[in-house]
């Protein structure tokens, strides 16, 4: 029997995507979902590699992903020096590389990254960092915006925590809070708000909005950490004309109720900028000790997942830079400070309320090393012996 000759065969005689052409093998890779798959792709062969570089399979996955991603009009890579990355291993330095040819490697580079950052799976949490200011505020500081960053709307001592806005007689003036998320790229699913109950006047009325939007952008020039909200600082970047908007979710209807009331996004969209616009539409509580229209926020949490911070934006003429730091320290994104989702930063609070409150009932030496060793290290405490003695610091064991 005559044996057929294999190198005859359509397998043995061209690569799989040369056998199949251009056209029908682009169909095949668009159908890669994740950049996993594609980098296993790409490690077939070179030419397989060049193949998925040219045709920019890694961004169009990205856009598939979010569509804000075409907001971007350049990729950079940075390195701690600031300098333009080395050439590729692969390329041929004699001859050099053409523009197009690394700006085609470095997009291929920067939107994989990007790419496992959106589409691998996580826990959503809350992304807020900072708050920026709000629209107005009736009692600065007791009413801040920061204290919409508490999950409860009472605070030591049965003090309530609260934001509150300027009163108006007309009920459709507008209110907005403003903040600034853990990192320039964050994936947003889902905002949550509570309505403020004022169980301090007579009939227990809550200032809730008739409804809440979102916007979600980046600021025109770097925002200051002077210009941030503080207690000496109630915030002064609010105008519009101080960001880009690059996102406006639907409007949605919100109860006049004293809950954690949760808003689903249509889609999960990347916040390009960091920060996020809540805006409150409309009024339906009056006030009745001064007969004018209030909004009320006890609580505020924007959810979803920051990406890595060796991911950042920067504007550029009228675009918008898509940067990748090899360094990430030299992105200029603040590092995320304790914060109220801290659990050691909570314990330490309640170990810090535990240690004052024992010795100002003089029960504080007895039980000091069970408590030291339950708390994990030492605390400082200022213990007041006497007025004419001044303030001794101890080290607990």
């Amino acid at each position: 029997m005559d044996m057929e000759d294999s190198s005859s065969s359509p397998a043995a005689a061209a690569d799989l995507v040369d056998y199949l052409g251009p056209d029908t093998s682009v169909t095949v890779f668009t159908m890669l979902h994740h950049p996993a798959d594609l980098a296993r792709a790409s490690a077939v062969s070179r030419s397989w590699r060049q193949f998925v570089i040219d045709n920019q399979f890694s961004k169009l996955q990205c856009l598939r992903a979010c569509p804000e991603v075409s907001t971007f009009t350049q990729v950079n890579i940075t390195t701690t020096s600031g300098s333009r990355t080395p050439a590729r291993r692969d390329q041929d330095t004699t001859t050099g590389p053409s523009a197009e040819d690394e700006k085609l490697h470095r997009d291929h580079r920067v939107y994989t990254h990007l790419g496992h950052g959106l589409l691998s799976p996580y826990k959503p949490r809350d992304c807020i960092i900072h708050c920026i200011g709000a629209s107005s505020t009736d009692n600065f500081p007791d009413e801040t915006i920061e204290n919409t960053l508490e999950p409860v709307d009472h605070l030591e001592s049965n003090r309530p925590s609260y934001w509150s806005s300027g009163g108006q007689r007309d009920p459709a003036v507008p209110e907005c809070l403003i903040y600034r998320l853990q990192a320039d790229l964050c994936l947003i699913q889902e905002i949550k708000l509570q309505p403020f109950k004022a169980f301090f006047q007579h009939g227990d009325p809550i200032y809730s909005p008739k409804s809440i939007r979102i916007q979600m952008g980046y600021p025109r020039s770097p925002l200051r950490p002077e210009a941030l909200v503080c207690d000496e600082n109630e915030g002064q970047l609010i105008d519009d004309r101080n960001y880009v908007w690059t996102y406006t979710s639907p409007e949605f209807p919100m109860l006049q109720e004293n809950v954690l009331q949760s808003f689903k996004l249509p889609r999960p969209v990347l916040c390009i900028g960091g920060v996020v616009k809540v805006e409150l539409l409309g009024r339906v509580q009056k006030q009745a000790i001064d007969g004018l229209y209030y909004i009320c926020i006890s609580h505020v949490q924007i959810v979803g997942k920051a990406l890595s911070r060796d991911l950042g934006v920067v504007p550029r003429g009228n675009g918008l830079v898509l940067n990748y730091y090899l360094d990430p320290r030299t992105c200029g994104v603040p590092r995320r400070e304790p914060s109220r989702d801290d659990g050691r930063s909570r314990w330490q609070g309640l170990a810090s309320r535990i240690w004052h409150s024992g010795t100002a009932r003089g029960i504080g030496g007895l039980n000091q090393t069970l408590l030291s060793r339950l708390f994990g290290g030492p605390l400082r405490l200022v213990v007041v012996a006497d007025e004419s003695e001044g303030e001794e610091e101890d080290d607990l064991p």
